[in-house]
């Protein structure tokens, strides 16, 4: 099947943005003018009468096992820190999209009252019926846990349709595409196959509960614009897992 070729459509999607993107190459913090970026990507969305909620990390302010690691800070407390990193930039996205004129609401996983909303799942339910954007800091909430969990976690939560993991990359490649010129790009693989063939889709805990729900995975490229729209109305961009 080619670019052109057609997929589902989706109705309500979850949206897994890292925090690394935030910071638009640079290596540390955020970057304004990526934010809108991003913001736009996620308005397109909405224009559509698509329900959206995004999940975003925190790898631009601290990543905490690496922190804990390379810093000797117990790893609790460094994920902890990244919690509140993802806070941060989930409040970067509200603004961005908020000008575009789309409602959006901040939920977070832990109790930052003065800044956000804590997450309630028949809230978030609501706020997506409303047709507002849900941004979903911290989380899970927990220490050892990643932001791929919490993604696929909320995604099963909600009752989206489909998971877009938004990475660096335009797919699941055989190989690293970024080491090997020869990589050849999966259009669509089995949760079976992606596990068997030890491909990086994202941890293994995450994927698990993937394939327990049958939640799909998409994964594409967060610096295609329009890919995410494109995916989201049924043309296929990126590699469909389980689908």
């Amino acid at each position: 099947m080619t670019e052109s070729g057609q997929r589902r459509a989706y109705r309500r999607v979850l949206l897994k943005m890292s925090g690394e993107v935030f910071s638009g190459g640079k290596p540390f913090g955020i970057d304004p003018q990526t934010v809108s970026y991003l913001a736009q990507e996620v308005v397109s969305l909405a224009h559509e009468g698509i329900q959206v909620a995004v999940v975003v990390g925190g790898g631009n302010f601290v990543r905490g096992e690496d922190f804990s690691r390379q810093g000797g800070i117990d790893q609790a407390v460094a994920d902890y820190m990244g919690m509140l990193g993802t806070v941060i930039n989930a409040m970067a996205l509200q603004e961005a999209v908020e000008r575009a004129s789309v409602p959006t609401r901040v939920m977070s996983a832990i109790e930052v009252r003065a800044l956000c909303e804590s997450f309630i799942r028949r809230r978030a339910l609501r706020h997506l019926e409303k047709g507002r954007v849900v941004v979903l800091a911290a989380g899970t909430g927990n220490p050892f846990f990643t932001t791929d969990t919490a993604a696929v976690l909320r995604a099963i939560e909600l009752g989206c349709d489909v998971l877009f993991k938004a990475t660096k990359v335009d797919g699941v490649y055989n190989r690293d595409p970024m080491e090997d010129p020869n990589a050849v790009r999966y259009e669509s693989l089995s949760f079976d196959e992606a596990i068997n063939d030890r491909l990086a889709v994202m941890d293994q805990t995450a994927f698990t509960l993937c394939r327990e729900h049958s939640l799909p995975v998409v994964v594409l490229s967060i610096h295609e614009p329009g890919a995410i729209l494109k995916a989201a109305t049924g043309a296929q961009v990126g590699t469909l897992v389980g689908g």
